[in-house]
């Protein structure tokens, strides 16, 4: 299973990281250009554990739909987001956070499975 890995520092306490990480609100924001949308679950605000969003976009001109759960959190150090349906076969995304001094390190492992069974 392939596995990416992306490491940001960033000039803020953990908290505050962690916190604008599970904004649904903020990834609206972030992702304008492609017009995303929340259109079922939790639509605004902070994802928190076993909780679900839906989100209706368009990537590489194909309409999708994809809908992620919150499947573990350790606040404020860690959390999994997991796809329960979408493009992928399989997505799990894990997101980590250490504070060095007065920035944060923020580091994400997605594994995704693309294709059929």
């Amino acid at each position: 299973m392939p596995r990416i890995e992306l490491s940001t520092e960033i000039r803020s306490s953990i908290e505050i990281c962690f916190d604008l990480s599970r904004s649904v609100d903020l990834h609206k924001l972030s992702t304008a250009k492609t017009n995303e949308e929340a259109v079922a679950g939790k639509t605004s605000g902070l994802m928190n554990l076993n909780e679900t969003v839906s989100w209706r976009a368009t990537h590489f001109f194909i309409r999708q739909e994809l809908t992620t759960k919150i499947t573990a959190l350790d606040h404020p150090v860690y959390f999994v987001d997991e796809q329960l349906k979408g493009i992928f076969r399989s997505l799990r995304h894990q997101h980590k956070f250490a504070q060095d001094g007065e920035k944060t390190i923020m580091t994400d492992y997605s594994q995704v499975i693309c294709g059929n069974s």
